[in-house]
């Protein structure tokens, strides 16, 4: 199948808003049939999600209130990465900043871009196994609830639209994929 390049080059761009986690760009770019177009997006450092899964069997969740969304969710422990961060290592300071727990095992599972129409935000997705509690420390300003859950009981939220936190979705679809044995996870990562 001839697949037409449709590439767009960037002519001008320049920076509408700069915060703390995010930034808004403006862009003019070159369309591939040579017509000008406006982008506008954001700029994201990324993040990282984390499925927790004890010896039991059941999922460490986080039930926290998203002043966006100006409603309470229920997520898988995620965070951003930051500045200069392996992603693993941010998997593993926001496990244990969040949910108190450490992971003797973790496993990469994917890289997902949630926005991909407006933002470069990327989200590197882990399993972690062999869990130990040790005590949580979370940020300033941080508040959240940690439960846990079985695998069957996510799925029913999900079909409810009770999670509707497309990271939190995907991950669900991953580790059900990966107990049917019809997905391999990688390797055990250091």
């Amino acid at each position: 199948m001839k697949q037409t390049d449709l590439t767009e080059t960037e002519v001008a761009s320049e920076t509408v808003f700069q915060g703390k986690l995010l930034r808004v760009k403006r862009d003019t770019v070159s369309l591939h049939d040579g017509k000008a177009a406006t982008r506008e997006y954001i700029e994201h450092n990324g993040a990282v999600m984390v499925i927790p899964v004890l010896d039991s069997g059941e999922l460490l969740m986080e039930r926290q209130y998203r002043y966006v969304m100006r409603r309470h969710c229920l997520e898988f422990p995620a965070g951003k990465i930051d500045p200069g961060e392996e992603p693993l290592a941010t998997g593993r300071r926001e496990l244990l900043e969040e949910t108190g727990y450490v992971a003797r095992e973790w496993v990469y599972l994917a890289t997902i871009h949630p926005t991909v129409a407006y933002s470069t935000e990327r989200i590197l997705v882990y399993l972690a196994r062999g869990l130990a509690h040790r005590g949580g420390n979370l940020d300033d300003g941080e508040h959240l609830e940690v439960l846990t859950l079985p695998l069957e009981a996510l799925l029913e939220l999900v079909r409810s639209g009770e999670i509707s936190d497309v990271k939190t979705v995907i991950g669900v679809f991953w580790l059900e994929k990966l107990l049917r044995g019809e997905w391999a996870a990688g390797p055990v990562l250091p």
